[in-house]
């Protein structure tokens, strides 16, 4: 307990993340540019980010872009929050707020990607509308991404992944591929070695990695 409270506490003081009670959380929206990171780079959200690995390892590669993480568990952020700033990654940041509020802090056509990194997979019937491909949270993700912006999901839950490519027939795509087992295809090549701890787990337990990448349209 008294370890989490210090990550809080570190939390509110970081410049790279915003969360409740910092004042340009409310201006946010449609501004990540021009506000927060200060450049005119593409945006790639990591939603259900925990440590930030991808957000993280990402932005470390691709310095011509812009990468947040997207979670509500600060004592997990705080991981990735802090090896960002370790690292002087200014094109990393982090958003602390539940996803089914992602449409209130970002404007329609502002991000260019979408990764979905081991959500709870949230198995039971009562949970569908909580789950992170549901239609209601992937129209928001239609509004955000620009037209043909990418989606990527990865996760060990085969039940919740075939659930994601059914609801995501409900939604005009182009360029989409799939797989239920990432380390045996040509895909792979889309991760640059990243890894979750969640994802290194599985591994060791000997699960398969089930992937899939759409362009998103309007």
């Amino acid at each position: 307990m008294r370890n989490k409270l210090a990550r809080f506490a570190d939390l509110k003081v970081r410049q790279n993340v915003l969360e409740a009670g910092k004042p340009l959380l409310a201006e946010i929206k449609g501004n990540w540019n021009s506000l927060f990171f200060k450049n005119d780079k593409p945006i790639t959200l990591e939603l259900a980010c925990g440590r930030g690995e991808y957000t993280v390892g990402l932005g470390r590669r691709f310095p011509d872009r812009n990468f947040i993480g997207v979670d509500i568990k600060g004592a997990r952020l705080f991981f990735g929050s802090r090896e960002a700033d370790e690292e002087g990654l200014q094109n990393v940041g982090f958003l602390r707020i539940k996803i089914s509020d992602i449409d209130q802090f970002f404007s329609e056509d502002e991000v260019d990607q979408i990764w979905i990194t081991f959500p709870d997979p949230r198995p039971r019937d009562r949970d569908e509308k909580r789950r992170l491909t549901h239609p209601r949270f992937l129209e928001m993700y239609q509004r955000m991404l620009k037209e043909g912006g990418w989606l990527h999901l990865k996760t060990d839950d085969r039940q919740f992944f075939d659930f994601t490519r059914e609801m995501l027939q409900q939604f005009p795509t182009k360029d989409l591929e799939w797989t239920h087992d990432l380390y045996s295809t040509h895909l792979l090549d889309d991760h640059f070695g990243l890894q979750t701890a969640y994802e290194k787990r599985y591994l060791e337990e000997g699960r398969k990695i089930n992937y899939l990448r759409c362009r998103l349209l309007k």
